[in-house]
């Protein structure tokens, strides 16, 4: 996942993707940076109560179109939203890495580091994206086994 970052360049990162410098957009990504896990809107709802279910709604579905952020859903279907990589921008996600959920803890992580294998589809089929996940426990969870 990305390394926190400071307000200015959450600043910069707006104006780079030419969106308002609004205070409650500097605050999700301030949280999603924070972060080491994909985060669900529900969960950003239980610490932001004073931005409300709409306003959170739309800031989170902008930052996916413009790149920032991309959606990944865990085990149960619950759509989570994790950082984009450098290289993801409004027309092309690069989220198609090895999503890993943790079944004790529940996050839901990013493992963009790991080479994924090939997909050779058969002839007529044409993919327009794939999701690959992987469950178990955690480092942070294992630990504690």
């Amino acid at each position: 996942m990305a390394q926190v970052k400071n307000t200015y360049q959450f600043e910069d990162l707006l104006e780079k993707h030419q969106l308002k410098k609004t205070g409650a957009r500097l605050r999700v990504l301030s949280m999603m940076y924070a972060k080491n896990t994909a985060t669900s809107q529900p969960d950003l709802e239980s610490v932001m109560h004073d931005i409300d279910r709409v306003t959170l709604y739309r800031i989170l579905n902008v930052f996916e179109e413009k790149g920032i952020i991309h959606k990944v859903f865990d085990l149960n279907g619950t759509a989570n939203y994790a950082v984009c990589s450098s290289g993801c921008h409004e027309h092309h996600h690069h989220d198609e890495h090895l999503h890993f959920n943790c079944t004790a803890c529940k996050g839901v992580f990013c493992l963009n580091e790991l080479s994924l294998p090939a997909i050779n589809l058969p002839e007529g089929f044409q993919a327009s994206g794939f999701t690959l996940y992987a469950s178990g426990l955690c480092p942070k969870c294992n630990k504690m086994q």
